[in-house]
């Protein structure tokens, strides 16, 4: 099956193109009164159905094969719901020198989100990695984050959702209703439906990504309508994009030699950095949106600029990983695409 190809002369991914054009929409004419409500809710069924095609995509098969390979997964699961929060919670040190309160918090929640499932299959791909543990990987990371994410947040930001619904259980409910109920039925009706599923996987991607715009429309309307976005300078814009490359590079470099030495072959420690490295804008949008509430716009701004960031710097080290000699021990693995 072909590999997913990353233009070596586009030095951003296309589809942040379409985020900041969407930012720019949202700026010049946010959404209001009973439009905001309309497009609120086409966000929220469209990212229910988001969740729908994760769960139809999801073999059962494979998450059964998948569980054999314990080590890994709770390896993978560390990296992302304990060493990422840790290393947020050292980033209270940088208050108020180079980040305020509001980008504080919202890079907090940036640690505590769950991992992705497309990116980390297809740089797993492209590096020569273990492909189903990838896959595998990311579906059970999204799905604990469906629990994890909230718990952490409540535990961890406490009281400091600003003018959000914060943690309750109301927000619980809607995250359940959101985002795990659809994933389930995916899995129980994946028998009909699967089918179709893989086989217009690239036309339902759009559904990814247009899913994720409406989020980020809605939000960002928002904080244009409560003036969220005054709050942030271009100097700290900076700071903050200069802390997210530190965090970036101590977590893939964690991941890369912490599996080493923990004993994973090549195709393993593949997957963990990839899978364990990366953080998911699909499953963190809709939280926020439910956790902060008007100040949303505010919140996912450090996970946006950190999704791009780990898009690029994650394509170099795949194209790299990918001109690697593979061990004679260990056996060619598969390569895969359409998978999300």
């Amino acid at each position: 099956m072909k590999r997913l190809q990353w233009p070596s002369w586009m030095p951003v991914d296309p589809y942040i193109v379409l985020l900041l054009a969407t930012m720019g929409i949202a700026a010049l004419l946010p959404a209001r009164g009973a439009v905001a409500d309309g497009v609120s809710g086409l966000a929220t069924a469209a990212v229910a159905f988001l969740f729908f095609l994760y769960g139809a995509r999801l073999s059962t098969r494979e998450a059964l094969d998948g569980l054999r390979h314990w080590r890994l997964h709770l390896t993978i699961l560390g990296c992302t719901f304990v060493l990422f929060p840790l290393l947020g919670l050292a980033g209270q040190a940088l208050v108020p020198f180079l980040l305020d309160d509001a980008l504080y918090r919202g890079l907090l929640f940036l640690t505590l989100v769950p991992s992705t499932i497309q990116s980390s299959i297809a740089f797993t791909s492209i590096a020569r990695g273990n492909v189903p543990a990838a896959i595998c990987a990311g579906s059970f990371s999204s799905l604990a984050g469906i629990v994890l994410t909230p718990l952490l947040a409540a535990l961890l930001l406490g009281g400091q959702f600003g003018d959000g619904q914060g943690f309750s259980g109301d927000s619980v409910l809607r995250i359940v209703l959101q985002l795990l109920v659809p994933f389930l039925a995916g899995q129980l009706l994946r028998r009909w439906v699967g089918g179709f599923v893989r086989k217009h996987g690239r036309l339902l991607s759009l559904v990814d990504r247009g899913a994720i715009l409406l989020v980020v429309y809605s939000a960002f309307s928002q904080g244009m309508v409560r003036g969220v976005w005054g709050q942030v300078s271009a100097v700290r814009m900076v700071e903050l994009i200069a802390v997210e490359a530190v965090l970036l590079a101590v977590v893939l470099a964690a991941t890369w030699y912490g599996a080493k030495a923990l004993g994973f072959g090549r195709g393993d420690r593949v997957a963990i950095q990839f899978a364990g490295s990366t953080k998911s804008l699909a499953a963190g949008l809709p939280m926020a949106s439910v956790l902060f509430g008007a100040e949303a716009a505010l919140a996912v701004l450090p996970l946006m600029l950190f999704h791009q960031m780990q898009l690029m710097v994650s394509a170099v080290i795949a194209r790299r990983r990918e001109r690697d000699p593979l061990p004679a021990e260990e056996p060619r693995p598969y390569a895969t695409t359409g998978r999300h």
